[in-house]
């Protein structure tokens, strides 16, 4: 069956409105962070490294609560959906741009199209716990490696993991005065590179402990949870864990970096990343749910680097991953504080006055660097990345990617009701909407059952 997406025939260029122009002509956000001068394939960039990172890790761990047939079955229903929703999201920025009101906020699409004021505070309400969950998750992860790496020099060295924490946030606190999000193109290639590298480090590694190179490989078991309650609460909690890794939460604020017009740019940019997400997703899932079955940790790299006994793969083999995986964390960290600096600049900085005057230049470093402060220091409070991540999943992404671009879709288009695209979307939206709620629910019972493991400022990260 054919899905026609309905597209109102509009002139090619409708000059922006009055009332939108003299909004961008003093918004300082917009002029320096989400400045618009890429291509198609700087959009595939970003999108790659918001959504290809080492939370790919992750999945040899959800698919432990899902089994083999459920976690195939979530993870190619993850990944069709979003791609179509992210794909109806660019038609209705693409669709309103030319009616002369061009949205580069995720924000303001939703305020103008579904006409409510307290849609705006929601989405940035979501939005910005989304972006900075991630970014604290970034930098604890980041840290985590480097506690990983200086662990296997020095197995009884004094540093902690909050040390590894606030060299991380340093760095992060350097880079992040890259000016704007067009900036980061360059730094996102190389995020696209990396993650496909890790990747097949990861999958090696994981062939080599599986042939019998290892004597040290754990037994395969593929059970689930003995109870069917508790099979139930595991299976959503994965598949929540599943959408926070499909997740973005930002394509509106990624389509602003494109040169206008944006027709047909996004479209190719889904395609570059989509490619980058079925070489990835698909070969770390397999492998290392292959090899580990249910005893599959919430990162892989620590079933394949054991606190006890060898390591299962070549140490300088996985050590290189852990790098590639630190580098990487970097951009990542970088792409979702975009959000929050162009909030900060919107307020704090002249946009009369050139991007790096004096003017503008010292506000950005001071609120950017507060910014990453204030990230560094609750990831080294709150080390619990596995549980967080399903709670972020439930709680943030599912509405922005699964419920909202639907929505948006069938407001704007008014496609008809007998229509396909409009059930499709309907039913996405529904099933979603359970799915989001029982995700939560499961998220934060296993975020109460995993509670006595807590330890502030601790050493070990939670699974």
């Amino acid at each position: 069956m054919t899905i026609h997406l309905q597209q109102p025939l509009l002139p090619p260029e409708a000059p922006p409105s009055p009332e939108n122009k003299s909004v961008r002509q003093g918004d300082a956000g917009a002029t320096f962070v989400l400045e618009s001068k890429g291509e198609w394939y700087h959009a595939g960039f970003h999108l790659t490294t918001a959504i290809v990172g080492p939370t790919i890790l992750t999945l040899p761990y959800a698919f432990r609560g899902l089994g083999w047939g459920l976690g195939f079955f979530s993870l190619t229903v993850m990944g069709v959906v979003t791609f179509y929703s992210y794909y109806l999201m660019s038609l209705v920025l693409e669709h309103c741009e030319k009616a002369g009101r061009r949205h580069i906020r995720f924000r303001e699409l939703a305020s103008d199209v579904l006409g409510s004021g307290w849609m705006f505070y929601f989405v940035i309400f979501i939005q910005t716990a989304i972006n900075t969950g991630i970014s604290i998750g970034a930098i604890l992860l980041a840290g985590e490696c480097l506690q990983i790496m200086y662990s296997s020099i020095s197995p009884e060295g004094p540093l902690h993991l909050w040390e590894f924490i606030a060299m991380v946030t340093v760095v992060m606190m350097v880079l992040s005065q890259l000016p704007t999000f067009h900036s980061l193109r360059h730094v996102n290639l190389a995020s696209l590179f990396l993650s496909l590298a890790y990747t097949f480090i990861v999958v090696a590694a994981c062939l080599h402990a599986d042939v019998g190179l290892s004597n040290n490989a754990p037994p395969r078991d593929y059970s689930l949870e003995s109870s069917k309650f508790s099979m139930v609460m595991s299976a959503f909690t994965s598949i929540s864990i599943i959408a926070a890794i499909f997740g973005n939460g930002i394509v509106p604020e990624i389509q602003a970096t494109l040169a206008p017009p944006v027709t047909g740019k996004m479209f190719k940019g889904l395609i570059m990343c989509y490619s980058v997400i079925f070489l990835t997703f698909y070969s770390a899932a397999v492998s290392g749910y292959y090899v580990f079955g249910n005893q599959a940790s919430s990162n892989i790299l620590k079933s394949l680097l054991p606190d006890e006994g060898p390591a299962l793969a070549p140490t300088w083999l996985l050590g290189l991953g852990v790098i590639f995986v630190l580098l990487q964390l970097f951009a990542i960290g970088l792409v979702y504080s975009q959000v929050a600096y162009e909030i900060m600049e919107t307020k704090s900085a002249d946009v009369n006055q050139g991007m790096f005057s004096k003017r503008n230049l010292i506000p950005r470093i001071i609120l950017r660097s507060l910014y990453m402060i204030f990230c560094g220091f609750f990831a080294a409070m709150l080390p619990f990345f596995g549980d967080i991540n399903g709670v972020v999943g439930a709680l943030g992404f599912i509405p922005l990617d699964f419920i909202l671009p639907m929505l948006l879709y069938n407001m704007t288009f008014k496609p008809s009701r007998s229509s396909f695209t409009y059930w499709i979307n309907i039913i996405i939206m529904v099933v979603f909407t359970g799915v989001g709620l029982l995700g939560s629910f499961s998220s934060i019972r296993k975020l109460v059952l995993d509670a006595s493991k807590f330890k502030l400022f601790s050493d070990d990260v939670v699974d």
